[in-house]
């Protein structure tokens, strides 16, 4: 049975510290130089002040990204719901529907989502295919707008 007196004590560890300790004086980070130090590692892809096999190797590829030209996306049936027969469709009239938001330098493209009853003239940026046969064959007008 276990009881306190039978209890044996935790073995202590000995701090080894000073001349007869193994650990005293540099304890064991040798004399000077950077690996002595406090915070003296260095990076594992560090080479030694040997300029970095990163910095070597050339670069690949090529990106357009910052050319790209990004359009706000309106469908037929967003124009169908919003607009009223015979309606003149244009940035200022999709702003004030609240389908796109004021901005200097928006582009719009109509694409061909659901369908179109009504006689509309529209002006944007750029149309689907599908979407301008669509507002043509309603005896609208899809008119092109030049981008700036």
């Amino acid at each position: 049975m276990i009881s306190l007196h039978t209890l044996t004590p935790l073995l202590k560890k000995r701090k080894c510290i000073g001349r007869g300790g193994s650990r005293g004086g540099t304890s064991g980070r040798g004399h000077k130089g950077q690996k002595a130090r406090t915070s003296g590692t260095v990076g594992p892809l560090f080479e030694g002040g040997q300029m970095p096999l990163a910095r070597r190797l050339p670069k690949r590829g090529f990106n357009n990204a910052d050319f790209k030209t990004s359009y706000e996306l309106i469908a037929l049936k967003d124009l169908e719901s919003h607009f009223e027969q015979g309606a003149v469709i244009d940035m200022a009239a999709l702003v004030t529907k609240g389908l796109i938001k004021d901005k200097k330098d928006t582009l719009i493209k109509i694409l061909a989502n659901g369908s179109l009853q009504k006689k509309l003239v529209v002006n944007a940026h750029a149309f689907s295919e599908a979407a301008r046969d669509a507002i043509v064959a309603r005896g609208g007008e899809a008119r092109i707008i030049e981008k700036r």
